[in-house]
């Protein structure tokens, strides 16, 4: 059998969990899946993969060998696309997958880059919980926190920060925290998916991190929601600041305890192992990077905000 067929095949059953899923998806039988597996270990003279009825998994020696071989289907990929790069255009669907927070500076993007080119269609779809890109078919993922799947290529586009705020109304009602802990007697509305769940966490000005446990009447995925109810002077929120950043420019909202920062993170583009990454992806990846750089005012409280 081709031994780089084989190694394709290897990787891919590695990712797809098992040898139907990967099958389906190189079309070729579980049978010949299988055997570009066993071509391997009789090859090797061990075995890659423990199988149980249910998934694979790889063994120690599987492991080391599905790293190299990601990179040398990554080297023989790049090869290709330097071969071809003078006359291939991103063409085909890109689907993508993103959180409701990034739409207003995704889609400029988005207009750009099918205008740029045109043999390139879209299929978008927004959802706050992050999904397997693989498992569902999308190419690239762009995401505001980071993603629970360490296997995924991640590059960052533009850092943020939240924004500690509450509206002038309600510190008039209730008295504005000094320190952390004060917040512990606030109505602290919390966003579902925040990385930390109900623990806050912050930079102090003599560095490390703080945090505190928080507790509200509120815990929603939608960011939008606690905008308007923290407009509404029912409590505190921490919210990104590329959501409240105007209503705090404008006095709407009041930034709290500009002595302990947000702790950052980046708004990144995700995608699975190098040796997929198609032209397309590649394309739309590098046009996101040169926008988002220019976002970064909107990004970080301290820039204006």
């Amino acid at each position: 059998m081709d031994h780089l067929t084989s190694l394709a095949v290897f990787t891919r059953v590695v990712e797809s969990g098992g040898f139907s899923a990967a099958a389906r998806r190189l079309n070729m039988s579980v049978t010949m899946a299988s055997n570009h597996i066993k071509a391997l270990e009789d090859r090797l003279g061990a075995r890659l993969l423990n199988r149980t009825t249910r998934k694979v998994s790889l063994t120690e020696i599987g492991r080391a060998y599905y790293d190299r071989s990601t990179q040398i289907l990554a080297d023989v990929e790049a090869a290709d696309q330097i071969a071809t790069a003078l006359h291939t255009m991103p063409r085909g669907t890109l689907r993508l997958y993103t959180s409701t927070h990034v739409i207003r500076f995704l889609a400029p993007v988005v207009d750009e880059f099918l205008t740029r080119y045109p043999d390139v269609s879209l299929d978008l779809t927004i959802g706050e919980p992050m999904v397997d890109l693989i498992e569902e078919g999308f190419d690239l993922a762009i995401r505001t926190l980071p993603p629970p799947d360490s296997s995924l290529i991640i590059r960052p586009l533009t850092p943020w920060r939240h924004i500690l705020c509450a509206t002038p109304s309600y510190l008039e009602a209730h008295a504005a925290p000094r320190q952390l802990d004060d917040l512990a007697a606030h109505n602290c509305m919390r966003y579902a998916y925040y990385a930390y769940g109900d623990e806050w966490r912050f930079e102090g000005r003599g560095g490390g991190i703080s945090s505190v446990r928080i507790s509200g009447k509120v815990v929603t995925n939608s960011a939008d929601t606690l905008r308007h109810l923290a407009l509404a002077g029912h409590g505190v929120i921490l919210a990104p600041s590329f959501v409240v950043g105007d209503d705090v420019r404008a006095g709407r909202l009041i930034r709290l305890l500009p002595d302990f920062q947000p702790v950052e993170f980046a708004i990144t583009a995700l995608y699975p192992h190098r040796h997929r990454l198609s032209t397309k992806v590649r394309a739309f990846i590098e046009l996101l990077s040169e926008r988002f750089a220019e976002h970064r005012r909107w990004m970080n409280p301290q820039d204006g905000a």
